[in-house]
């Protein structure tokens, strides 16, 4: 593999491990099942699909009540994924495909089944009480102060130990006991982690929910805002994250998680060609600006949740893309992406009146050609939609299921998902198969030219030999008609327009001062539209079309 920062101009494809292949029929994906489709994810021509990394949810031991986000051994594999041999495979297979491998670091809370957790929980004397976030009850008995949790059914963020007497803090179910990132212990501990991962020979790490880390050391209420009425008979206020509202919490993005993410910079910058890229879900462009550290010593990429959320409309994107553009360091690199596990996929998200579909393709052309390091979720470049999922095959707390259903590899009933063998003996897989995979599968799609599955190829083949699109300068045109995104991609000798029509009808692109009147069609996400020359007067962009043009 070639050495250098690849994680700048390389594509990165998000896995969810129970998901993706099932090489053993239990219905559950595993390691192995990633290694056998690794070819087609890069086999080193234009045919597969061409990333350049792959990052993995986790598939560490856990009692599964967040599907791995509550971890009980942090350098250990699930059996139901696998061995660490099987791991170990997995690396050695995808380097040999010049596919690099990104892990998923859940370094905010552990299962409440990790040992460092029982041995903290056991007494309040214990050497690892202070290893997690313990407190006593209010003076009326209530919890410690008025934290909720990120997941709504899971209420307050604490949770009463009657054995000790007091209360831990869990951001998310009560199952995932925060760490206390005050105790030097636990960051010698997670330094032991990481470097454990890198020795293995991974590339870098996927920092969930970064932002998260350190919190308030005086465990201060957050602010309240009135809600309601006061006819409520739950009460007029309620505890509420709005961004817009530029509310000041505690229990999140408390300063010190600088000094923290510093660390596991200094930790990654003692192996070669390493990286994190941190899950930082923050809805302030400033704030999240800041998590890169102020000169290469924090987060190499923050995924970038204000663009995620924006709604269908140009000026929308086009605003978060030259605002956070603007508040970067000039070193800094931005990572592009519309989807992953936690977030309804792009075909179902935008969809309005069955042009879901059109729209995820110009989404793709979007992520594919913007600044920065775009990453895809697997199954978004064949088209899936979100999976309609019965009450009775609902298991995820938070309602995410839907965009969690297995990859469809080919039209079979479990659409490929688990690899040949004895049919009969294979169990169902763990969720159900999305409507229209007989149709929106890799094997019907991989022949097709106009096709998603071709589109994303071409996409990504293509950005392979561009240096604009890999490294390149970024340039918006807001001068153009309302229902376009257009932006111009530069580098020595080579410059690309990109023009994306967000509307539902066909757009002239308009005369006057602008890039010029020559171009060449290079990409459309019309498969009608084939490439070849092209007067920039004459252009007219169709309904829910992207193009990438070549100027002079």
């Amino acid at each position: 593999m070639a050495a250098g920062e690849w994680w700048r101009h390389g594509v990165i494809y998000h896995i969810y491990p129970r998901s993706f292949s099932d090489s053993n029929g239990d219905g559950v994906g595993d390691l192995a099942g990633i290694t056998a489709r690794l070819d087609y994810l890069n086999d080193g021509t234009p045919s597969s699909l061409g990333v350049d990394a792959i990052w993995l949810s986790p598939f560490y031991p856990s009692p599964m009540k967040d599907f791995g986000y509550d971890v009980s051994d942090y350098t250990g594999v699930d059996a139901l994924f696998g061995t660490l041999e099987d791991f170990d495979t997995l690396v050695t297979e995808a380097h040999a495909r010049g596919i690099r491998v990104v892990v998923d670091l859940v370094p905010n809370h552990t299962s409440d089944r990790h040992p460092w957790f029982l041995e903290s929980r056991s007494s309040r004397q214990s050497p690892k009480r202070d290893w997690y976030v313990w407190a006593d009850s209010k003076p009326d008995g209530q919890p410690p102060n008025n934290w909720m949790s990120a997941f709504p059914r899971a209420g307050r963020a604490w949770t009463f130990d009657q054995r000790t007497g007091q209360w831990y803090l869990h951001s998310f179910l009560p199952e995932q006991a925060d760490l206390n990132w005050w105790s030097p212990a636990v960051r010698e501990a997670m330094d032991e982690v990481m470097r454990f991962w890198l020795d293995r020979g991974v590339d870098g790490f996927r920092v969930d929910v970064a932002h998260r880390m350190a919190k308030d050391p005086q465990l201060r209420d957050n602010p309240l805002v009135a809600m309601g009425d006061d006819d409520d008979p739950a009460g007029p206020w309620r505890a509420r994250r709005v961004a817009e509202m530029q509310l000041e919490l505690y229990d999140e993005d408390w300063p010190e998680v600088h000094q923290i993410l510093r660390r596991f910079r200094r930790t990654l910058d003692g192996y070669d060609d390493r990286m994190a890229v941190g899950e930082v879900y923050l809805l302030d462009l400033r704030k999240l600006a800041r998590y890169y550290g102020s000169g290469r010593d924090e987060l190499h990429l923050a995924h970038n949740f204000v663009f995620l959320h924006q709604p269908w409309k140009p000026e929308a994107f086009r605003s978060v893309v030259d605002e956070y553009a603007a508040l970067l360091l000039a070193d800094a690199w931005p990572a592009q992406f519309l989807g992953n596990h936690d977030h309804s996929r792009v075909a179902s998200r935008y969809d309005e009146g069955g042009n879901g579909l059109a729209r995820a393709r110009v989404g793709a052309m979007m992520v594919l050609t913007l600044r920065g390091t775009p990453f895809l979720y697997y199954g978004e470049e064949l088209g899936m939609v979100d999976g309609e999922i019965p009450p009775d095959r609902v298991v995820d707390v938070d309602g995410r299921d839907p965009e969690r259903t297995p990859m469809q590899w080919d039209a079979s009933p479990d659409a490929g998902f688990s690899l040949p063998g004895d049919a009969s003996a294979r169990a169902a897989p763990w969720l159900p198969v999305a409507a229209g995979a007989e149709r929106v599968n890799v094997v019907v799609e991989r022949d097709d030219p106009t096709s998603m599955l071709s589109l994303y190829r071409h996409l990504i083949w293509y950005r392979k030999g561009s240096a604009a699109l890999r490294w390149g300068g970024y340039r918006s045109l807001p001068e153009v008609p309302e229902s376009l995104y257009a932006f111009v991609r530069e580098a020595p000798e080579e410059r690309l327009l990109v023009v994306l029509n967000f509307g539902d009808a066909p757009v002239r692109w308009p005369a006057g001062p602008g890039p010029g009147d020559a171009a060449r069609v290079e990409l459309s996400t019309d498969p009608a539209r084939q490439p070849g020359p092209v007067a920039l007067p004459d252009l007219v962009i169709a309904a829910d079309e992207g193009v990438v043009l070549r100027l002079p």
